[in-house]
C-alpha cells in the first residue's frame, strides 16, 4: 500500500526534461532525493523538489491522522512518473507572411512515497527460471 502521494498538473516543463530529473530519484530514500534535487542543475528539479517535500508532508499528516509513528528517514520514492499534459500552441511570424508553430508542452508529475516494507511488498515477485533442454541438432 502506498504511504503518500503528491501530484502536480500542467507544470510548464516538457515531459522529456522532467523524466530526466525523475530518473535521478527513483528508488532513493526521500531525504536523499531532496538532497539530490537541491543541487541538480536541471530546471525541472525545483518543482520536483517541492513535490517530494509535499509528499513527505502528506505522509506526516496521514500518520498523525491514524496515530501512527512515522520516521521520515524510512520513506522511499516508491513510484515516480511523468505524463504529458496539455500543449499550448503559439504562433510566431516568419518571412513572407508565414507562421511558425511553437508548442509549449506541459507535464503531469506524480510521486508516491512508501516505507521499506511496503516498498518491497508491492514489487512483483521474480519469475522462476524455467529450465529448458535443447536437443542437439546435427
Amino acid at each position: 500500500m502506498v504511504q503518500s502521494m503528491s501530484r502536480v498538473r500542467h507544470i510548464r516543463v516538457t515531459p522529456q526534461k522532467a523524466r530526466r530529473v525523475i530518473a535521478l530519484i527513483k528508488g532513493k530514500q526521500a531525504q536523499e532525493a531532496l538532497a539530490i534535487l537541491k543541487f541538480a542543475p536541471q530546471g525541472a528539479s525545483e518543482p520536483v523538489y517541492k513535490l517530494v517535500a509535499s509528499a513527505i508532508a502528506n505522509a506526516r499528516v496521514k500518520a498523525d491522522a491514524t496515530n501512527t509513528f512515522l520516521d521520515e528517514r524510512d520513506l522511499f520514492v516508491h513510484r515516480a512518473y511523468v505524463d504529458e499534459g496539455t500543449t499550448l500552441k503559439r504562433f510566431q511570424p516568419r518571412a513572407q507572411g508565414r507562421a511558425f508553430k511553437i508548442l509549449k508542452r506541459t507535464s503531469h508529475i506524480t510521486i508516491e512515497l512508501a516505507t521499506p516494507d511496503e516498498f518491497v511488498a508491492d514489487q512483483p515477485a521474480a519469475p522462476a527460471k524455467a529450465t529448458t533442454t535443447k536437443k542437439a541438432s546435427k
